[in-house]
């Protein structure tokens, strides 16, 4: 099979420009959405399994717009009105939508705000928080996952220094082999200094975390009318409070599906898995959607 580079292009939308990767098919477009801190290249070894079939498309949602952490951050549902926008500004009819994380969270409040869009969604892990957490003000040092980010170490003389320091983190410790060298290749960049830099910076995923607990998503999970698959990791942290199963039963044509062995970051460390149930959820999509 050939294999299909992306294309890195800009899209204008509203008052600013967002970055996605572009990868060229024939058949209905699939949008992918990265989590918080992450990059769009992140998805390309799935996304070369079905580009030519289908038009990929994968956006950067981190340094479009700027945000303070300390002020609140970039609220989520920004990025959700960013991407039924850039949904506009591509011409895309009846995408696919895959979210991961913070991009899961965006795909369904961009469909249950702007839609209906999607001819299906598939939401991995997506960051459903409790009702009430979205009551409570929070400063940076208050987020459990900002106050982290904010801290993040931010400087490496080599890839090989960069990834024994990544391979000793259980974050990232059950990476597949090629997701990890492409997170070095793409989500890092030369410093100023010599050395490696995350490209999107501790203070820019502080303030997408931070962004995070601004807007309630689940009044709006009924409004979300495409089947939608909510997948969780067996081994996900997030499973002590996150309650899935709930938000799958709360959208209309919501299905749970349990990804035995993996972590929160199913994408990295499954990619081969994703894919394939990505191409089984296109294909239930495209046998449902309108003629």
């Amino acid at each position: 099979m050939t294999r299909i580079m992306p294309q890195a292009l800009w899209a204008s939308v509203g008052d600013v420009n967002i970055e996605y990767l572009f990868y060229p098919g024939k058949g209905s477009p699939i949008v992918f959405l990265h989590a918080t801190g992450f990059m769009p290249w992140i998805w390309d070894p799935i996304a070369k399994e079905l580009a030519g079939d289908h038009t990929v498309i994968a956006p950067y949602f981190c340094d479009h717009r700027s945000a303070d952490p300390e002020q609140g951050g970039l609220a989520w549902h920004i990025l959700a009105k960013d991407l039924a926008g850039l949904f506009d500004a591509l011409s895309l009819k009846k995408p696919f939508v895959v979210g991961h994380s913070m991009g899961a969270v965006i795909a369904a409040l961009a469909e249950a705000n702007y839609g209906p869009r999607a001819s299906g969604m598939l939401l991995i892990e997506p960051i459903f928080l409790p009702q009430e957490l979205y009551k409570v003000k929070m400063g940076v040092d208050d987020h459990p996952l900002a106050s982290k980010s904010i801290r993040r170490r931010n400087h490496w003389n080599s890839e090989e220094e960069a990834k024994d320091y990544l391979r000793k983190k259980p974050l990232f410790a059950s990476w597949d082999e090629e997701m990890l060298d492409l997170y070095i290749a793409r989500g890092m960049k030369p410093s100023d200094n010599a050395g490696l830099t995350l490209a999107c910076t501790p203070v820019k995923e502080a303030s997408l975390f931070m962004g995070s607990v601004i807007t309630d998503p689940w009044p709006l999970l009924q409004k979300i009318s495409c089947p939608t698959l909510v997948a969780e990791g067996e081994k996900s942290e997030n499973r002590a409070y996150i309650d899935l199963k709930k938000a799958a039963d709360t959208l209309p044509k919501g299905q749970y599906r349990l990804i035995e062995g993996a972590g929160h970051l199913i994408p990295m460390e499954r990619p081969r898995a994703t894919a394939s149930l990505v191409k089984e959820l296109v294909a239930q999509a495209a046998g449902e959607a309108p003629q």
